[in-house]
């Protein structure tokens, strides 16, 4: 998650309260548009969206893989 800019706080945020669309091999796709306003690999950026991508266990949700876009 470090390498791509998003923190545990914002990929709870995102599974629990962002938007749930259905992803190939029965997962789930969810996403969400966070305020920035701060520099990311030398570029300034004001917002950033999460796209997490997680599979449904009894005990709740496992992560599969995250795409932070910068905007």
């Amino acid at each position: 998650m470090r390498e791509r800019g998003a923190t545990t706080d914002e990929v709870r945020k995102t599974v629990t309260s962002g938007n749930a669309s259905p992803a190939k091999f029965g997962r789930t796709r969810f996403t969400m548009v966070f305020a920035f306003n701060a520099t990311w690999n030398g570029k300034r950026y004001s917002r950033k969206q999460l796209e997490v991508f997680a599979a449904r266990i009894p005990t709740g949700w496992i992560v599969v893989t995250i795409i932070v876009k910068y905007f």
